[in-house]
């Protein structure tokens, strides 16, 4: 039987994986000039909203351990400039944050969960830490997913259970009849 903390690291590393299939279908249904758009100078593209995630990513599961999740490299307000042109540039630095997330946390042990970690210089234990993140990501990830929503109007097709498909769902899987 897994002990508490394991059981942690084990709901953790499904919900990660969660949201970045929620981000990675949405990413599917948009084109090299939908990843762009932008709803007003003002408001973010997908591409910046990747940008930040991975920026703010790597900064902070990079020698996640060890030295501050801010670090001293990261530039947050360049990520917030519409700078990498290709969708397919665009997935690899998405792809890289994530990778940095999944090798952080795969690596982590229930001893690891009360270590003090630092972000900004201010102490979190390491399940605060990750509990941070587990905030971040989804409020971005569920900007991209709004926004691949409106640029592809009436030819979304819904990334969970459509509108008004709730009781047909919940039939089809034996939770209602």
């Amino acid at each position: 039987m897994e002990s508490n903390g394991n059981n942690y690291l084990t709901s953790v590393k499904k919900l990660f994986s969660y949201y970045k299939t929620l981000g990675d279908s949405a990413l599917e249904k948009l084109n090299e000039e939908q990843i762009h758009w932008q709803y007003n100078p003002e408001s973010n593209s997908v591409a910046i909203i990747i940008k930040h995630i991975a920026g703010n990513s790597l900064s902070r599961w990079t020698d996640f351990l060890t030295t501050d999740g801010e670090k001293p490299w990261r530039d947050r307000d360049q990520e917030f400039e519409d700078t990498l042109s290709s969708k397919e540039d665009l997935l690899a630095l998405w792809n890289k944050g994530w990778q940095c997330i999944y090798n952080s946390i795969d690596a982590l042990t229930e001893d690891d969960l009360m270590h003090t970690v630092y972000i900004r210089k201010e102490g979190h234990t390491v399940i605060e830490a990750i509990n941070r993140q587990l905030a971040h990501i989804p409020y971005h990830v569920g900007q991209i997913v709004y926004i691949a929503k409106m640029v592809a109007a009436e030819n979304w097709n819904s990334l969970t259970i459509p509108k008004g498909q709730s009781k047909a769902f919940n039939v089809e899987k034996g939770f209602s009849s």
